[in-house]
């Protein structure tokens, strides 16, 4: 069964501010696959325990991959609820033994990002798409002559 998508152009209306996370890794030393795959495994038990528990603040995420790095946007919320989720159980134990067993050896990398988004300096568009990115998160609407062009959707907050 493949994904919807939905023909047309869409964009979000969204009037609270949020956090967006970026979040991976990089796979610097192919052959220390004891250093790079615990990392990669103890990321799903947390994306569980977060669509499993709505509650936590995340409400979205996106995946990708490509050779060496992979990159997870996920959509908070709030910057509150992300720090608190960073010190939760689950997360807590995934850092711990991260620098356990890699610490800083070079032969695998982690990163990530965090931005606070406020309701009027962020636009999207989707077209022709599946649900996706912020659409995912708080819900597409079909964009109309008022949400035709980025930069009347970048306005919309100023009135």
């Amino acid at each position: 069964m493949g994904v919807q998508v939905f023909p047309g152009k869409f964009t979000v209306e969204q009037e609270q501010d949020f956090t967006v996370f970026i979040i991976g890794m990089r796979i610097n030393k192919w052959w220390a696959v004891h250093k790079w795959l615990p990392v990669l495994i103890a990321m799903p038990p947390m994306i569980k325990e977060l669509y499993v528990n709505k509650d936590l603040g995340c409400l979205s995420l996106e995946n990708f991959f490509s050779f060496r790095t992979t990159l997870m946007v996920q959509y908070w919320k709030s910057e509150q609820d992300l720090l608190t989720y960073a010190r939760n159980a689950q997360h807590l134990k995934a850092w711990k033994n991260f620098n356990l067993k890699v610490g800083n050896n070079d032969a695998v990398g982690i990163y990530h990002e965090m931005y606070n988004v406020t309701e009027s300096n962020f636009e999207c568009f989707y077209g022709n798409m599946p649900t996706f990115g912020l659409a995912k998160a708080f819900g597409q609407e079909p964009v109309k002559a008022s949400t035709r062009t980025a930069r009347q959707r970048l306005r919309k907050g100023a009135h």
